[in-house]
Parts: C-alpha cells; sequence; structure tokens
C-alpha cells in the first residue's frame, strides 16, 4: 500500500510503548519473531529499538517516536496498533478500529483507492 501510493499520500508510522515486552506481557509469536524488547525506560530506548526495527524488517515507510508521556499514543487511541486517515485539512476521514483485531489495512486500501485512485 506504501509503495502504491507513497508519490500521492504521506504516510507516518509511530512507534508507541511496547505492546508485548518482555517485563511485561510477552506473547510467543514476539520470540519465534525474534522481537523480544523490555518496556523503553527513556527516548533513547525507543529510538533503538525502532531503528532495529526499520533496519530488521527492511521497513521503507517514515518512521516516528511517540514521546515518553505518550502523547501521540493518547491523542490517536493508538494502542497497540490503529489506522488513521487525516485529510489535508487535518480532518481524521478514516478511523480504523484497534488492533489487532479491528486492524484492517485491507480497509484503508479500499479507502485510498476510492478516494484517491489507484
Amino acid at each position: 500500500m506504501y509503495e502504491k501510493y507513497k508519490d500521492r499520500i504521506d504516510f507516518q508510522t509511530v512507534y508507541i510503548r511496547e505492546a508485548h515486552p518482555l517485563d511485561e506481557w510477552q506473547m510467543d509469536s514476539n520470540e519465534k519473531e525474534n522481537v523480544c524488547y523490555r518496556q523503553p525506560k527513556s527516548l533513547g530506548d525507543r529510538v533503538v529499538i525502532a531503528r532495529d526495527f526499520v533496519k530488521r524488517f527492511h521497513y521503507s515507510m517514515p518512521l516516528a517516536v511517540d514521546t515518553m508521556d505518550d502523547a501521540c499514543e493518547k491523542v490517536y487511541a493508538g494502542w497497540p496498533e490503529r489506522f488513521y486517515i487525516i485529510n489535508p485539512k487535518g480532518v481524521i476521514v478514516y478511523k480504523g478500529e484497534p488492533g489487532p483485531f479491528g486492524y484492517h489495512p485491507e480497509e484503508v486500501e479500499a479507502w485510498l483507492a476510492k478516494n484517491v485512485g489507484a
């Protein structure tokens, strides 16, 4: 989706607090994928994890890191994951349900195809 629309849409991912850290609520799938981190205690810790993610998974979409007071997560209720589409005027035109059960990239792609064009 990013590759298809990046010339017409500004994409942004925000890394917020760790959803399944080693020291809180670790999941087996994290161990299988070797993405096991402790909950970051500083912004520097979050940046290290974000950089590791980008490098390991060849993540090409722009990635920002939320502040330690979780300002972005609080405003957008993004934990553990969520999609938003915000128009150029700053109006939310699509708000996905929280993941993992409400996380539907296909809905975002359908919205983009209808409103931006394939």
